[in-house]
């Protein structure tokens, strides 16, 4: 992590996990996550995810989440999941800006734009879902233009073989992007990476 803010890095997503390596949003492990990071790399901002897989239920969720005694900078919110709205109000109440995750191949945009919420979001996470680059951009840019009137910051990025392709994207746009292992364990000419720090390298090479 410090090897990624040295290269200029400002912001990190990272996943909390409990014992058995799954996600969680447990307050104590939550805690110690976000302090350790915070202890690697000073003035990082600092956001974890809050993806339906991290806790039992929407209410489990919301329950930990209002426990939360340390929390991160930010949390993503994926609004195609069941109880996104409760989940993004919980995350309001303790002072955590919200991130909206919008993915392409779900209806998670119109469950967003009608959330009581959506004009209290940080930042929106335009992330592609397809499995093939084209279709991907494709529908990247779809998604794009029906928020073209939504006056909020968006970081644009894909997964497995798209996330090359769209982070070339995002940069051509200007929009914000990132990179890691959680995106990709390849380089661009599909060698293997070694770390998020190569990757960070490989992305700022992006024209």
């Amino acid at each position: 992590m410090a090897a990624c803010a040295a290269l200029g890095v400002a912001d990190v997503h990272i996943h909390p996990k409990s014992a058995d390596g799954a996600d969680t949003v447990d307050p104590e492990l939550v805690a110690a996550f976000v302090e350790a990071a915070r202890a690697a790399a000073p003035g990082l901002t600092v956001g974890v995810t809050t993806g339906e897989w991290a806790a039992p239920g929407p209410a489990e969720m919301v329950a930990a989440i209002r426990r939360w005694t340390v929390g991160p900078d930010h949390a993503s919110v994926n609004w195609h999941e069941t109880g996104a709205d409760d989940v993004a109000a919980a995350l309001l109440d303790q002072g955590v800006a919200i991130h909206a995750g919008l993915f392409t191949d779900t209806d998670g945009i119109d469950r967003f734009l009608a959330s009581p919420v959506a004009n209290q979001v940080a930042r929106i996470l335009v992330e592609v879902g397809e499995d093939d680059p084209d279709a991907g951009l494709r529908s990247a840019e779809t998604l794009l233009a029906r928020l073209a009137h939504v006056d909020l910051p968006i970081l644009l990025h894909g997964m497995d073989v798209t996330c090359w392709p769209v982070l070339s994207r995002a940069v051509q746009l200007g929009l914000d992007t990132r990179i890691g292992l959680e995106d990709t364990l390849v380089a661009p000419d599909g060698s293997p990476a070694a770390d998020n720090a190569e990757l960070v390298r490989l992305a700022l090479a992006v024209h």
